[in-house]
């Protein structure tokens, strides 16, 4: 080794030492985030059949070819859930004793909700398709549309999450938001028929709750307001952030919504660059008007003029 090597190693340990955070020295071993993506790739491959596979699937493999898979999923998943308990319980100081079958248990009823959660993501591609005057057809939208693909992942993702799994539901989401330009949290509930057009650029905060045939575009925010801090000035976790999106609603490009308060009521519709921190109630149409967002009725054309408060900084 020469002279010059010797110098970065040292200056890099000596680093190691100063620099707190993100170092992870003497410790178990993190959920592999690899192994993470390959987990996505394989629910993507169960999920939808034949569509995410390099040679057709014959009907009379169906059951061997499922079975494998499974079987890899269980055995794979096992490992990386119990990395995850083992890292919660460091953390909180608790010591559980059994952790590779109570990840085998969690593996088996995740994997268990997945012909439910196909029966979810068939409406997600019908609101596609009925959505998009440009969709020829069900293999188009499954093979080409980020949005399924995005939250395909997320509604797995969601079932992780709310079988309290840690980390693991996270790097799912966000290797799909790698993949699709579309962030959506673990956290997110979203109902059926839910259709994302183009997607690039939507953020859909933890503790969203969205209802069923909710259209989004592009752009879309549905984010935090504000953050509260305790009295040592630390951000509160677990509250209520994020705004609820009730049925039939249609939300265009780029507009934002903010706030656990906030509820956009059924059958409105949000237009383009919207900035809204407010409750609209049902059947409600918001645009800009100049500088200032309008509200109109949409079933008796009543116009509510202005909305909102002033933007602060």
């Amino acid at each position: 080794m020469d002279s010059a090597q010797r110098r970065i190693i040292d200056s890099l340990l000596d680093s190691y030492h100063r620099v707190g955070g993100i170092n992870r020295l003497d410790s178990g071993n993190l959920p592999s985030k690899r192994a993470i993506t390959d987990v996505c790739v394989k629910l993507l491959q169960v999920l939808f059949p034949g569509y995410h596979d390099e040679e057709p699937i014959p009907a009379d493999e169906l059951e061997m070819i499922t079975g494998e898979r499974i079987s890899i999923l269980v055995d794979v998943l096992r490992t990386e859930v119990a990395k995850t308990l083992r890292l919660r319980d460091h953390e909180t100081g608790e010591h559980h004793h059994g952790l590779d079958e109570q990840s085998r248990e969690l593996v088996c009823e995740f994997l268990g909700k997945l012909p439910r959660l196909r029966e979810l993501l068939q409406t997600d591609v019908e609101a596609a398709y009925e959505g998009d005057p440009a969709a020829k057809n069900f293999d188009e939208i499954i093979l080409a549309y980020p949005c399924i693909e995005a939250i395909a992942i997320q509604r797995c993702a969601h079932c992780l999450y709310e079988l309290d799994v840690p980390l693991i539901p996270r790097i799912m989401t966000e290797y799909a938001h790698n993949l699709t330009g579309i962030d959506i949290h673990p956290g997110a509930t979203i109902g059926s028929h839910f259709f994302i057009d183009h997607g690039t650029g939507v953020v859909i905060g933890e503790t969203c709750v969205i209802g069923n045939h909710v259209k989004l575009y592009h752009g879309v925010t549905l984010g935090a307001r504000n953050f509260p801090k305790d009295e040592n000035g630390r951000i509160v976790k677990g509250n209520k952030r994020h705004p609820n999106v009730e049925d039939h609603v249609v939300i265009y490009p780029h507009a934002t919504v903010l706030g656990g308060k906030t509820t956009i009521g059924a059958r409105s519709t949000i237009g383009a660059n919207v900035f809204l921190r407010e409750s609209v109630p049902a059947d409600s149409f918001v645009t800009n008007v100049g500088e200032q967002l309008s509200l109109f009725n949409k079933v008796t054309g009543e116009v509510v003029e202005p909305i909102g408060e002033p933007v602060d900084s």
